[in-house]
């Protein structure tokens, strides 16, 4: 299957998954998805700066952003249409949104711009097939002086046994695929890009962080 094809099966695996879970996915995903609106704080945003989430979804994140950092520009991108109604709904013009692939975007062509001061992964990397593909594309959009910030799930290995299976098995019927080897990747796109890599790991082991700095 060609890159093509392969991106569009899964835009269309995106829409059908969300198609109606985009209603309700803002309102249920706040019990679960931890972590992000600590990377929103850490950000460390300056006016002027140019913002970019992959994979924004309804563009939760990104009015965040919008409002923890005033002055920044912001822009998202994401491969579901039906996800990017409900962002384009709710940012209106505080945000630039594009429909795109994480594994083979070209920020120039979805934003007219060559690089971003701050990328942003949230839990976007487990639901990508060819993830590291993406973390790495999302790495070559950093301006000079860019930090790439990531969230996802982590290993869970503070959770007990039988909420741990319960839950992993429950991601799975929504296509999430906790990334394990997500510091080990990072380390050596790092080493391989010249840039700072630095891993975090949240309570319990539910969540996983990383940072990389050009």
């Amino acid at each position: 299957m060609t890159g093509t094809a392969a991106a569009q099966d899964h835009a269309a695996l995106m829409d059908k998954v969300y198609r109606g879970q985009r209603h309700i996915y803002d309102f249920t995903r706040k019990y679960y998805l931890f972590g992000r609106d600590r990377l929103i704080r850490d950000l460390d945003a300056a006016p002027g700066m140019a913002v970019l989430e992959v994979g924004c979804g309804t563009g939760r994140n990104l009015e965040l952003i919008a409002d923890a950092w005033p002055g920044v520009e912001c822009h998202g991108f994401d491969i579901s249409s039906e996800m990017l109604k409900s962002a384009g709904a709710r940012l209106g013009t505080r945000a630039q949104l594009a429909q795109g692939d994480a594994t083979r975007f070209d920020s120039s062509v979805l934003f007219g711009r060559g690089g971003f001061d701050r990328v942003v992964l949230s839990y976007t990397l487990s639901m990508i097939p060819g993830w590291q593909a993406a973390l790495a594309q999302a790495a070559a959009a950093l301006s000079p002086g860019g930090v790439l910030h990531a969230v996802d799930f982590g290993d869970l290995s503070g959770l007990p046994s039988p909420l741990r299976g319960a839950l992993r098995a429950w991601l799975a019927k929504f296509h999430v695929s906790p990334r394990l080897d997500l510091p080990s990747v990072a380390a050596r796109l790092a080493g391989e890009r010249g840039l700072k890599v630095e891993v975090q790991r949240g309570p319990l082991g539910y969540y996983q962080m990383v940072r990389l700095a050009r």
